[in-house]
């Protein structure tokens, strides 16, 4: 287990250290997730491509077509 301090800056920035990145494949860009588990804060790095296929199911076109119609739905709330 790779364990470090870090410091909280302002703004509440903290970085997350070199050693900590590497183990974990984080790199300029990656997208987290923060969140509150039993009173601790959890940083989850997103797999957005993962997200896109276990959202769809079935072929390519069957992918595209459950993607269209979600980016439709979400226009379709902005509007509202």
């Amino acid at each position: 287990m790779i364990r470090e301090i870090v410091k909280v800056h302002k703004k509440g920035i903290v970085v997350i250290p070199k050693s900590i990145r590497e183990a974990l494949g984080i790199v300029e860009g990656t997208l987290l997730e923060v969140r509150i588990e039993n009173n601790r804060i959890v940083l989850e790095a997103l797999d957005l491509w993962d997200k896109v296929w276990r959202c769809c199911s079935g072929n390519v076109e069957e992918a595209e077509k459950e993607l269209d119609k979600e980016e439709e739905e979400f226009w379709r709330r902005r509007e509202s």
